[in-house]
């Protein structure tokens, strides 16, 4: 049973591995649409709010680069979202080996 399970574990690691080679441009943040005047929502302008490497910043997105901008964000939830299914698995996948060597099997 204990093998089935690590079998499972093991298959769905490489399954994840194979997914993140599809991972196209990506990058992190978040896109807002600000106003110049926002009671009138008018002159509407975006930002892209992302940290790397423990800097906060803050860029201007054209209004014709919107929608590549989501793709690439999108795709970098995507990449985070993978890595962190992988590491629990990892971890998961790491105690059973050890759980399973010390009942000597």
């Amino acid at each position: 049973m204990r093998d089935k399970k690590l079998r499972e574990l093991e298959k769905r690691i490489e399954q994840i591995k194979r997914e993140l080679q599809t991972i196209k441009e990506m990058r992190p943040g978040s896109l807002t649409c600000q106003y110049h005047n926002p009671k009138e929502k008018k002159g509407a302008y975006y930002q892209l709010s992302y940290t790397h490497k423990m800097k906060s910043r803050t860029d201007y997105v054209r209004s014709e680069f919107v929608p590549h901008i989501k793709e690439q964000i999108a795709e970098y939830k995507r990449f985070r979202m993978l890595v962190d299914e992988w590491v629990a698995l990892a971890i998961k996948h790491a105690k059973m080996q050890m759980d399973h060597a010390k009942r000597g099997k």
